[in-house]
């Protein structure tokens, strides 16, 4: 009202400072825990949760117990994180995985949802309620803290592929689940009416992902933004405003935007891998961030009650519901037990179920904050134990993949007024384009390899000069032939100079090699 007092001051210069002080810091120490992790083997999340915990109340003082902002704030991390996994997701590697991803999604977390309902309800007494909560938050599987330990195995794209999309499709369900049952006692849905609900969300998800991809993708490769640096803001407000425009149509807005990145990240757009590099660094902001704020948010000593709970409760998801499961759901894919066994043992657990966590807090349900206590103990619990033993599992199963060839990248810079693309690429190490000489790429008419860097020194290419790893390349082409020549580019990395011989797009000599 005009002329009442205001109860808060604004943010004022010295308090900005010391904000901007201490998150750099943060920030800083959370960089630098990335590269500590990488070399113990322990998952980066369970150090941006201690960093929380260290600055909270049971720490240096800060104190912090904001439910409600911790799931707005929540959200939108989750939404620059699914933004990140879809653009970074080859849509090749994951196209016949996507059925049994989906299945995996929705009749999976049925059934994660059921088991693990009925262990918490008999072994640790909660009641059916709370027990379906947990069972629901705890069933979708999370996509940072999987690939940040699978990412140092290399494994076959189907079992990458089934991981990927399921943690990119899963959380869309979910989300309607615990929401649904938070709910209850306040409305009067029956059980098929929730189920209803599900379906009708996700397909208006569905529809609004592919046609703001669709939609943003044609643009995008059309409109010569005056700068490079443009396209990644872009394609990450195509990304915001798919899950914004769904959620407001009553859809999922996870899945749309989900479905936006992964049509984007798959299309030819300018400056890919600016594009890509730029969804990186803003989704370990984001990751930082989240894992730092429900560290701020959980009370350590009252976690003692919670810790045999959480253990129960674990055991019953990770040994019982995640294997049956996954048995179940890719009974009808004739997947291979050792696929099957990393899949159920790849269910890694981490951000998302405890912002999930947070939504019964927020509707108020009582004994929800012993739900919270429970998930997040269980998370760094089997973190601890799931996370290191993945790569020594995939080895054991022999799962690690070996002697296939990489893509390269190639980012494209239009030419607006020269009606023209400069492609650069590298050839990456494994790439099947060592040793094939200019000629022999038989580039379309209108494009042409001007420019090679080889060893810091660049040259004019001749037709016989013959290619090596770690050269990099420029290469100019028309409008009209600008796909042509990258598809051939792409083949001839994937099958060797013969791959227009074996098919045309070099999948067949690579399969046959």
């Amino acid at each position: 009202m005009i002329g009442s007092k205001r109860k808060e001051r604004p943010l004022n210069i010295e308090q900005l400072n010391q904000l901007m002080l201490i998150s750099a810091a943060v920030l800083l120490v959370a960089v630098a825990a990335v590269r500590l992790s990488s070399h113990t083997g322990l998952p980066s999340l369970l150090v941006y949760l201690a960093i929380g915990v260290v600055i909270g109340q049971d720490g240096l003082g800060l104190e912090f117990g904001d439910a409600e902002l911790t799931r707005t704030l929540g959200y939108a991390a989750l939404v620059v994180i699914l933004t990140e996994g879809g653009l970074g997701t080859r849509w090749r590697d994951i196209r016949q995985c996507v059925p049994a991803a989906a299945v995996l999604a929705t009749v999976g977390v049925g059934i994660s949802v059921a088991l693990v309902a009925v262990s918490a309800h008999y072994f640790i007494g909660l009641d059916w309620r709370l027990a379906l909560i947990i069972g629901a938050v705890l069933s979708p599987t999370d996509a940072a803290a999987v690939f940040s330990v699978l990412r140092k195995v290399p494994l076959p794209s189907r079992v990458t592929g089934t991981l990927e999309a399921e943690s990119g499709f899963n959380d869309a369900p979910v989300v309607i689940l615990v929401v649904a049952l938070s709910a209850l006692g306040h409305t009067t849905q029956t059980w098929y009416a929730v189920v209803g609900t599900i379906v009708a969300e996700l397909a208006i998800g569905l529809v609004v992902g592919l046609l703001v991809g669709r939609i943003g993708a044609f643009g995008l490769r059309r409109v010569a933004l005056p700068a490079s640096g443009l396209y990644p803001i872009a394609v990450m407000s195509l990304c915001v405003l798919a899950y914004a425009g769904g959620a407001t149509a009553h859809g999922s807005g996870f899945l749309s935007v989900y479905v936006t990145a992964l049509v984007l990240g798959n299309s030819k757009l300018p400056h890919r891998p600016a594009v890509r590099g730029f969804a990186d660094g803003v989704a370990w902001i984001a990751q930082i961030g989240l894992f730092v704020l429900l560290g701020l948010l959980v009370t350590p000593h009252d976690l003692g009650d919670d810790i045999w709970p959480a253990v129960v409760v674990g055991l019953a998801l990770t040994l019982v519901a995640r294997p049956v499961s996954v048995v179940l759901c890719l009974l009808p894919f004739r997947h291979p037990w050792q696929d099957q066994a990393l899949l159920s043992w790849a269910g890694l657990r981490g951000a998302v179920p405890i912002v999930f966590a947070t939504i019964p807090m927020v509707a108020g349900v009582p004994s929800s904050e012993r739900i919270f206590n429970i998930v997040f103990v269980l998370v760094v619990i089997f973190t601890l134990v799931q996370g290191p033993t993945l790569p020594w599992l995939a080895r054991k199963l022999h799962l690690r993949k070996t002697g296939e060839p990489e893509d390269v990248d190639i980012e494209s810079a239009p030419l607006e007024r020269l009606r023209g693309h400069l492609l650069s690429m590298s050839i990456s190490g494994s790439s099947r384009m060592h040793g094939v000489e200019v000629a022999e790429l038989r580039l379309p008419p209108g494009a042409a390899v001007t420019l090679v860097v080889r060893d810091g020194t660049s040259f004019v290419p001749q037709p016989s000069t013959m290619l090596r790893h770690g050269d990099e390349l420029l290469v100019v082409a028309t409008d009209a032939v600008r796909d042509a020549a990258e598809r051939r580019l792409l083949s001839v990395s994937r099958g060797g100079k013969l791959a227009g011989w074996l098919g045309g797009s070099g999948s067949t000599a690579a399969r046959r090699r």
